[in-house]
């Protein structure tokens, strides 16, 4: 009896190791599927399918980013009640001084410096708005000292002022890595044993980025004799760095774009289990129940019902304006979409 008993515990053992290698090895292979086929098309066609992207996947990832904060947010706020406050200020107050930069911008006279402190001092808020979020953070985490983010944050506003449009630049740029840094943590949580090999592929991610710098560093630049590839090519940055072929500057951009796009629409709701329960029971991103202030007593099942049917509203908006007139609809959507890149910083410091 007992040996039988032991059998089946190594049998099931066995199968259970058996699960969880082809598991990491499909997972592996979408990985680097997803990358080299990024790789290839950036390089291939940026302009267009730069556009193409937008198109299909700004709006619903977005709502797959909100559908993954109203899952984190906690119940009560408890000791975390001055960081959540900071945060939904922070994300309040920052947005709606981004989106008057371009009612700024058109309607005012200001010489290009006065433009630059403008700029600088958004970009100093931001700085600020980081530092005491880091810092409370830390707080709330006993046995770490965070105090070093307030120093820090106020280092780099030096920098920023000495190059503000610079510095706005490098958050393009580095606001899609942020996305894999969320895939890192939640793999961290579910499912640890991936993470060797998640980190094996984030080094294929870089030489697949330096290829691509390799290769279109001599490029000449692309056509911008149209407003929307004008648009296309300045969002990249082509303007603040002449020296740089525009062909390099869009494909890396819409790289690592189509990377953060597709850790919010594939890695996160199709492979990774979107919650903190046991792993015997697992909820997906995409249930209702996975929202904690959804299903629970005490929560609000009609509003976050209706906030999220909202955002699915505000998805197909954004396909009917891309088709009516894509120039102008994708000058709102980022502007706008500035909600969404500030809201990372709570939900991911939260996670550490």
């Amino acid at each position: 009896m007992e040996r039988s008993l032991n059998i089946n515990v190594q049998s099931w053992h066995l199968g259970h190791r058996a699960r969880s290698r082809n598991g990491v090895n499909r997972f592996a292979a979408s990985v680097i599927a997803c990358a080299c086929l990024s790789a290839v098309l950036a390089s291939w066609l940026p302009l267009q399918l730069s556009i193409v992207t937008v198109f299909l996947f700004a709006g619903p990832h977005n709502w797959f980013e909100f559908r993954y904060f109203l899952m984190r947010l906690p119940m009560s706020f408890g000791r975390s009640r001055n960081f959540f406050i900071a945060g939904f200020g922070g994300i309040g107050l920052l947005t709606a001084g981004y989106v008057t930069l371009p009612l700024l911008y058109n309607f005012t006279l200001w010489s290009s410096d006065a433009w630059s402190m403008v700029l600088a001092s958004w970009n100093t808020l931001l700085l600020l708005w980081l530092g005491l979020l880091i810092w409370l953070r830390g707080k709330n985490k006993r046995r770490h000292d965070w105090s070093w983010a307030i120093p820090t944050a106020l280092g780099l506003c030096t920098f920023n002022w000495l190059a503000p449009e610079l510095f706005s630049l490098a958050i393009v740029y580095l606001h899609p890595l942020v996305a894999l840094w969320f895939l890192d943590r939640h793999l961290r949580r579910t499912r640890p044993e991936w993470l060797h090999t998640y980190h094996q592929c984030l080094l294929l991610v870089a030489v697949l980025l330096a290829g691509i710098v390799l290769r279109l560093m001599q490029t000449p630049a692309l056509p911008d004799d149209n407003g929307l590839f004008w648009r296309i090519t300045q969002h990249s940055g082509a303007q603040l760095l002449p020296g740089v072929s525009s062909h390099l500057l869009v494909s890396v951009h819409l790289f690592l774009e189509m990377l953060h796009y597709g850790v919010w629409l594939i890695a996160l709701p199709l492979i990774v289990p979107a919650t903190i329960r046991a792993k015997q029971n697992p909820i997906r991103i995409w249930d209702i129940k996975s929202v904690g202030i959804a299903h629970h007593p005490r929560g609000f099942p009609e509003l976050v019902g209706a906030a999220l049917l909202f955002g699915a509203f505000v998805v197909a908006a954004l396909w009917f304006g891309f088709s009516i007139d894509y120039s102008t609809t994708r000058d709102i959507y980022f502007t706008v979409a500035i909600a969404h890149v500030l809201a990372e910083a709570p939900f991911l410091l939260k996670m550490l």
